[in-house]
């Protein structure tokens, strides 16, 4: 009796809890929002929807995507990050579920440059294998610490298995992430000798049809335009002027009167120009913003590199480079006498948000010679070890130069897919100049699952170890997607890996044979690999102790057909929004389809 009240009142707190929840569900319907509690299943759909995507793109036998453009040819792209940005569902939900997961890929393409469809393949199994034990009862948060400290045991396993990368291995690195291609490879290879690792290289479309590499004279540094105003590309969000004239100025800019003689005479001549100063107040500021948004002037400004007489040297560097003259009191120079000759000159300058590149004709060669020269003198003469070293990256900032990779290209559908593959290589390239490498081709993460065991036990708790293991059954997902790109099963190809005790042992899918992959020179940059590690983990942990959703309510489809032009009176009825995507597009899947029946 005693328990058959006790099911009784467990079965009326269950009601009331149901209620309590419709009646909450019927209240935010006459809301601006919709509250959707303990609703996973649109958000996983949009998780796999986008994982499926991006993951034929992966591996050497990775696929294209093709993108469709309203205003334009369509993009033929075998890069994850650009597919990744397309996407956008009509389902409310399943949109939450992209949302998230992009979040890992593009964390992961800021940080590293590479590894965006490695670490959404990664995130993705973490959600799958997750969602499944939780919904069995399992402590989702004590499951989602298990996943966090996993991972950064993961982390510190993965720094012993790589080690340093050499010289004539960047062209494999590059040449794996341009899809096996040792063509872009090489020229990224043949790049970074000629500048140094940490040179500047830059990539940008070229003229013909024939991809070409060129070095010349320049200089990069950390400053970005001062108001986004500047900006002449807004896709880029970057400045870029041509045939520019440098106002150098090692003072603070306050009054607006000081720029107006050098201003009006650049607007007489038509020239661009940059101003570099120490710092320039809103008040002068405002009228070149207003004069370059009435496209009376091209101009852009950014503050000087460094701080105190780290600066005046900077600007010095950068008038010996482009052959100006620093503006300063002690010299006896003022803004208001500035004129033409005391401007420095660069073929090109490119300004983000965060860094500006000047590029030059090579015409002060030897001016910038003697600067490196009596540069060079100063290190010997200096013990101490940090004055050394500033003036170590004034010598590599001015005698590096700058590398340009002129992508080109028979159609404009090729060039887009070659300048992402390019892009890709450099940007994987330059992390393994900074971390390291490990075995590629999936098979690193593969290895790492060998070690979740021992990780289990320097947990808390039993729920803790199911976040391991849920780790460990993820961490085959890459090879999987590998292998399945290549036309075999992905598990047959986990479950042969796993059964060689050889670290470096592999599948290599171009080849399709198993074989030492170091020896066949497939590697991956640690820092791409740690960066899926934390960002696919960062992200399933935020899905799994997600409890609730809101979202906007998502227009009635007759109020969007209402919108559209009315149909030709011959052609008879028409279906609305169902091209391409089917029934889903309409945004009547999931919820919506509730939604308007209610």
């Amino acid at each position: 009796m005693e328990e058959t009240l006790k099911g009784g009142s467990n079965e009326l707190a269950y009601g009331l809890y149901d209620l309590q929840v419709l009646r909450a569900f019927l209240v935010t319907l006459c809301s601006v929002k919709w509250l959707i509690f303990r609703l996973v299943s649109c958000e996983v759909a949009g998780v796999d929807l986008v994982a499926e995507l991006i993951g034929v793109t992966l591996g050497p036998k990775g696929r294209n995507v093709v993108l469709g453009n309203k205003y334009g040819p369509p993009k033929i792209v075998n890069d994850g990050e650009t597919v990744l940005k397309e996407i956008q569902l009509d389902d409310p939900l399943e949109n939450v579920g992209v949302k998230l997961v992009r979040e890992a890929g593009a964390k992961t393409n800021n940080l590293a440059g590479d590894g965006c469809t490695t670490s959404i393949v990664l995130a993705r199994g973490l959600i799958a294998e997750g969602v499944k034990v939780t919904a069995m009862g399992a402590n989702v948060v004590q499951v989602s610490r298990g996943i966090e400290k996993t991972a950064k045991a993961l982390v510190s396993e993965l720094k012993l298995m790589s080690r340093e990368v050499e010289d004539h291995e960047l062209e494999d690195v590059a040449a794996v992430s341009a899809g096996n291609d040792y063509a872009i490879g090489n020229m990224i290879s043949e790049a970074l000798r000629q500048v140094g690792r940490k040179g500047v290289v830059t990539i940008e479309k070229g003229n013909y049809t024939k991809t070409n590499l060129e070095v010349v004279e320049g200089m990069q540094f950390d400053r970005g335009y001062l108001s986004p105003y500047f900006v002449t590309d807004r896709r880029k969000r970057i400045v870029e002027l041509h045939d520019c004239k440098l106002l150098l100025v090692d003072k603070k800019i306050s009054n607006p009167k000081e720029l107006v003689k050098i201003l009006d005479n650049a607007v007489k001549e038509k020239y661009p120009v940059l101003i570099i100063a120490e710092s320039i107040e809103q008040d002068a500021l405002a009228p070149v913003i207003r004069n370059k948004l009435r496209g009376v002037l091209k101009v852009a400004a950014i503050k000087a590199p460094s701080f105190g007489e780290r600066k005046s040297h900077c600007l010095d560097d950068i008038a010996i480079l482009t052959g100006g003259t620093v503006i300063r009191d002690d010299m006896g120079l003022t803004l208001e006498n500035a004129h033409k000759d005391l401007l420095g000159s660069a073929s090109k300058v490119v300004i983000t948000k965060d860094s500006a590149l000047i590029v030059t004709d090579g015409s002060t060669r030897t001016a910038v010679s003697k600067r490196v020269t009596q540069i060079q003198n100063l290190v010997e003469n200096t013990e101490e070890k940090f004055q050394k070293k500033i003036l170590n990256e004034r010598i590599a900032r001015l005698s590096g130069g700058i590398a340009i990779i002129q992508v080109g290209a028979q159609t404009q559908v090729e060039l887009k897919d070659k300048q992402l593959r390019i892009e890709d290589a450099l940007n994987a390239a330059r992390a393994a100049t900074e971390e390291g490498v490990v075995v590629g081709g999936g098979c690193c993460l593969l290895r790492l699952s060998s070690k979740v065991d021992a990780i289990k036990e320097m947990l808390d708790n039993d729920d803790q170890k199911i976040g391991a293991d849920i780790f460990k059954r993820a961490l085959s997902y890459p090879a999987k997607q590998i292998a399945k790109n290549a036309g075999v099963n992905g598990n047959i190809v986990v479950e042969k890996i796993l059964s060689v005790d050889n670290m470096k042992y592999g599948y290599n899918a171009a080849r399709d044979r198993y074989e030492d992959l170091m020896a066949a020179k497939i590697m991956d940059p640690t820092k791409v690999v740690r960066c899926c590690l934390e960002h696919a983990a960062a992200v399933a942990k935020t899905f799994l102790i997600s409890d609730a959703v809101v979202i906007d309510i998502p227009e009635p489809v007759s109020s969007r057909q209402i919108r559209r032009p009315p149909p030709m009176p011959t052609s008879g009825p028409r279906l609305s929004g169902l091209s391409g995507l089917g029934a889903r597009a309409t945004g009547l899947s999931g919820l919506g389809a509730r939604a308007t029946t209610l």
